[in-house]
């Protein structure tokens, strides 16, 4: 798991490899990732917005823009953590992805980018 913080807010991710879905000899190899997104702040944090850089080892990148994640733009309470699992396809067995979270405080709306931390996503025979 990597984790990185931004001004109060904690990122942490993990992978797993998608065998059951995953088609290696049409170059199609699917990952899942579970992020935790903790509020260590002293406000309410709302996800409004989510931006991703994916990397294939093949040297193509994605970048992928949209609102919220997997369909909600949070309100993440002080001390509180929300959890989603999503995924993510890649043409090789190895790569990784990166990127923000467009976050707004609730007592002035001010907004601010949070790092999500670089994670690998590799498929498990290549680690032997």
């Amino acid at each position: 798991m990597v984790t990185a913080i931004t001004d109060g807010v904690k990122v942490s991710v993990e992978t797993i490899y998608q065998p059951e879905y995953s088609n290696p000899a049409n170059e199609h190899f699917m990952f899942a990732y579970r992020v935790e997104i903790s509020n260590l702040s002293d406000y309410a944090v709302q996800l409004m917005r989510r931006q991703w850089f994916i990397f294939d080892s093949n040297s193509s990148r994605r970048e992928v823009e949209g609102e919220g994640v997997v369909g909600v733009q949070p309100i993440i309470e002080p001390g509180d953590t929300h959890v989603y699992v999503s995924g993510c396809n890649l043409k090789t067995d190895m790569g990784s992805m990166k990127g923000t979270y467009l976050m707004k405080r609730a007592v002035d709306d001010s907004e601010f980018d949070v790092d999500i931390p670089e994670f690998q996503l590799i498929a498990p025979y290549k680690l032997n």
